[in-house]
């Protein structure tokens, strides 16, 4: 079979509920110490052949191993980078009723991307067993600065945080060149804190650090801008936006309107991928400022944190409104954010995934006649 390109009309963020097997692996081998890692990676390597299998099956043209070999969807890549290290707490970051694990990152010494880091291996799986896209979803480059607190930033360097900005940028090019030589040709990057800091909470969060909330999302486009600027052409990128998605909770809460320019007009992405589930994520009018082109947006009309299943009527209806801001032609579908941001997975069964993964496709054909 001949194997598209992207960008897709329907596509999904890229974590998927872990398999059960997975779970009991993990807590075998990190917990109870009874599992070896070899024998773990042959558990999670057979459950990752299911998950892309399911994903083809639904007619996806783009598939992800649904990180099932992670615990969080951006803290394990950020220790696995150079410099980096991730430490355990006594209290978890505060989602809406409920706390995330106690992990927090921190940074020990100059970053930078190791030759040896373990997701290129995790590509190259999805690469290796699968008959469409391979893509891979990593925490983009603001994660590594909004995550960590700036007591938890020990280079003396790092205390001006352009330094900071410029050598992260560094990190994520390398990262890029280094997924595009395993064949990569199609890398997402979930920067979500552009949404994070539209929340007027978020934003006074930053203020109280000294950190003005609007240079930031300027200075988080321009670290995006150089990581990518220089990629192949045939290398499509990609960046997700939602607003915290932890057992079915949230933790942000805003209208895209202060981000909107610098993410559209000044990362370089192809594609975007936009939570847009619920009045919490604000009204369609951000999409104005899409420039015309090549560009696409990935409305998250289909919620991933609950089992009700939308309606192709009412999913064509907001597309109608969508298009009063930007070309039909430019848009897509994708759920909201990924079913399982943590291993923990939000509380929806398999069956409702697979059936919101089956809607994402029959909505892209029956509004744009195909995936």
């Amino acid at each position: 079979m001949s194997v598209q390109s992207p960008p897709f009309r329907a596509d999904h963020v890229g974590s998927l509920l872990r398999a059960p097997a997975v779970t009991r692996a993990r807590e075998q081998h990190f917990e109870e110490q009874q599992m070896s890692a070899v024998d773990l990676a042959a558990v999670e390597d057979e459950a990752i052949k299911d998950v892309i299998s399911l994903q083809e099956d639904v007619g996806l043209k783009a598939v992800t191993d649904g990180e099932f070999r992670r615990s969080f969807w951006h803290y394990d890549f950020m220790g696995m980078l150079t410099g980096f290290a991730l430490e355990q707490r006594d209290k978890g970051v505060q989602f809406a009723g409920v706390q995330l694990p106690p992990t927090f990152p921190t940074i020990q010494a100059k970053l930078d991307f190791p030759d040896d880091h373990p997701m290129l291996a995790h590509f190259e799986f999805v690469r290796d067993n699968t008959r469409v896209v391979p893509k891979i979803s990593i925490p983009g480059p603001s994660c590594c600065h909004f995550r960590t607190a700036p007591e938890d930033i020990a280079p003396p360097e790092y205390k001006d945080v352009d330094v900071l900005f410029t050598d992260l940028a560094a990190t994520y090019k390398k990262a890029v060149q280094a997924f595009y030589d395993r064949g990569c040709r199609y890398l997402q990057m979930d920067d979500i804190f552009f949404a994070y800091l539209c929340d007027p909470k978020h934003r006074a969060e930053k203020q109280s650090q000294g950190q003005d909330p609007d240079w930031l999302i300027d200075r988080y486009a321009w670290m995006m801008h150089e990581a990518i600027k220089d990629r192949p052409d045939d290398m499509f990128i990609a960046m997700h936006m939602c607003r915290g998605n932890f057992r079915s909770t949230y933790a942000a809460e805003g209208a895209y309107d202060p981000a909107a320019d610098a993410i559209f007009n000044k990362t370089g992405v192809d594609l975007f991928f936009m939570e847009y589930d619920t009045e919490r994520a604000g009204g369609l009018e951000p999409l104005r400022l899409l420039a015309k082109g090549k560009q696409r947006v990935l409305p998250g009309f289909i919620t991933t944190k609950f089992s009700e299943l939308e309606t192709i009527d009412d999913l064509k209806r907001k597309f109608d409104e969508a298009a009063k801001y930007a070309d039909i032609d430019q848009l897509g579908i994708a759920p909201q954010c990924g079913f399982a941001s943590t291993e923990e997975g939000n509380t929806i069964t398999h069956d409702d995934q697979r059936r919101k993964l089956e809607l994402v496709v029959a909505t892209a054909e029956a509004i744009w006649g195909g995936v």
